[in-house]
């Protein structure tokens, strides 16, 4: 499997449960990602898992099987990857840049 670097952001959504709200579920989940010892950053629509990307999909995986031991029949999941092959880049750092160019740009 690659070892490149990647930035995987992922939202999963457990189906058929008979409730529209899904906070249980992304604690459940958010708890195995902060077990992993890979980088993660919680945000509104899903989390950022930073890491090798054999890691990460194995993570990933692993998510799956684990929403499924503990009852959740069905989930669907969205993954955006990104990786970079010039200069290693976090999550924190995309989002620096960002920062800092709409504070120059005032």
């Amino acid at each position: 499997m690659p070892k490149v670097h990647c930035l995987a952001d992922i939202c999963m959504v457990p189906i058929g449960t008979g409730s529209a709200s899904v906070s249980d579920f992304v604690t459940l989940i958010e708890k195995k990602i902060r077990e992993s010892p890979l980088k993660s950053t919680l945000h509104s629509a899903g989390t950022t898992i930073e890491g090798p990307w054999d890691e990460v999909m194995t993570l990933i995986g692993d998510l799956h099987e684990y929403a499924h031991e503990n009852g959740i029949v069905r989930i669907q999941s969205d993954v955006r990857i990104g990786t970079r092959s010039d200069k290693p880049q976090s999550a924190q750092d995309k989002v620096d840049v960002v920062l800092r160019k709409l504070k120059e740009a005032k």
